[in-house]
């Protein structure tokens, strides 16, 4: 063994086709099972996109760094199936760009935190955790109630993950300012709009509990209540494996 590798050190050709042998074997181990995708993916005929203020939301999320000490991947382990519910599913990241799975849980997992506390709950948690939590490590957002969103560019941004592959209509992008205005203010004439092109079961509602303005409190909100209810697919019994 290491007469081998004495001699490639010796030899510049001899070692750098051995390097590329060994890259092309791992590359090969990594690669092949993208070609069997469609076989290990489940199928969600019931999968909705974002919409343009959850994309907001999501943005917001990366931005503060949530995804440093949250994760978004509840493992198939017992404890973790009781705790947070059914173990996530690849089509449920489906859409995501990047995927937000996290490796490190300082916090609780939020794959399924969707709908699980009210709208005041967060906003309250986000402005100062230990209102709610008195022994929470989680540093105060107060400023995301302050901060007006910025959602001008909110169509390039649905434009963009189109381009990745997630099904937006040219109506979505058109209409992604208004949407995202509409969906926090369910009394405006925008609202009507986002049940149309997102489906009835959107959450439309004052995320931050004031209808003045759009802020970044109403996004990162809007969504944490839409975590894990994209799809119904993974509360659908699964496949055994063969």
């Amino acid at each position: 063994m290491f007469g081998l590798h004495y001699n490639l050190e010796r030899s510049a050709v001899g070692l750098v086709a051995f390097i590329v042998l060994v890259a092309s074997i791992g590359g090969l181990i990594e690669i092949a099972p993208l070609f069997t995708i469609d076989e290990t993916v489940e199928q969600a005929p019931d999968m909705r996109v974002y919409t343009p203020l959850e994309v907001a939301g999501r943005n917001i999320y990366i931005r503060e760094g949530c995804y440093a000490c949250h994760s978004q991947m509840i493992r198939t382990l017992r404890d973790e199936v009781e705790r947070y519910g059914p173990y996530s599913l690849a089509v449920e990241s489906s859409y995501d760009h990047p995927q937000l799975w996290g490796s490190k849980r300082t916090g609780p997992d939020l794959a399924r935190l969707g709908n699980k506390y009210s709208d005041a709950w967060h906003t309250t948690h986000l402005n100062n955790p230990r209102d709610l939590v008195p022994e929470s490590k989680m540093p105060a957002y107060r400023w995301l109630l302050r901060d007006q969103l910025q959602a001008d560019d909110l169509g390039e941004h649905l434009a963009a993950l189109r381009a990745v592959g997630v099904p937006y209509t040219d109506e979505q992008i058109a209409n992604a300012s208004l949407d995202a205005y509409g969906q926090a203010n369910p009394d405006s004439a925008a609202a009507g709009g986002v049940a149309e092109r997102y489906g009835d079961a959107t959450n439309i509602r004052l995320f931050d509990g004031e209808a003045t303005r759009l802020t970044d409190m109403d996004a990162l909100v809007a969504y944490l209540q839409v975590l894990g209810n994209l799809t119904d697919a993974a509360h659908q019994p699964q496949p055994e494996a063969e």
